[in-house]
């Protein structure tokens, strides 16, 4: 299947730290895929990546063809996988009015 026809999602996921208990957030990836467990699957694979990168001391890959990747990771913050949640992305933007939003 063509990548651009995939449908763009979001996956969430949620984090904590290793170093600081009760510090907890969310960490959001986005990318194309066919389904929610693909975007799951392409998500933690990105992610799998930027860590193995950054722990040999390499650069993180970015870019893969399907929109999928990671700009950077975090030591001391732990993902819960099992907990990841995937749906179509929305536009943390479609909340507001654009006349009254200025960015």
């Amino acid at each position: 299947m063509d990548v651009m026809m995939l449908r763009y999602f979001e996956v969430d996921v949620p984090i904590h730290s290793t170093e600081t208990p009760g510090l907890r957030g969310v960490h959001v990836f986005t990318g194309r895929a066919d389904n929610e467990n693909a975007a799951v699957r392409a998500a933690h694979e990105v992610y799998d990546v930027a860590r193995a990168a950054r722990e040999a001391g390499r650069e993180i890959p970015h870019g893969r063809p399907d929109g999928w990747g990671a700009c950077g990771y975090r030591p001391g913050w732990e993902l819960d996988w099992p907990a990841a949640k995937a749906g179509p992305w929305k536009s943390p933007y479609s909340w507001t009015n654009s006349s009254a939003f200025e960015m």
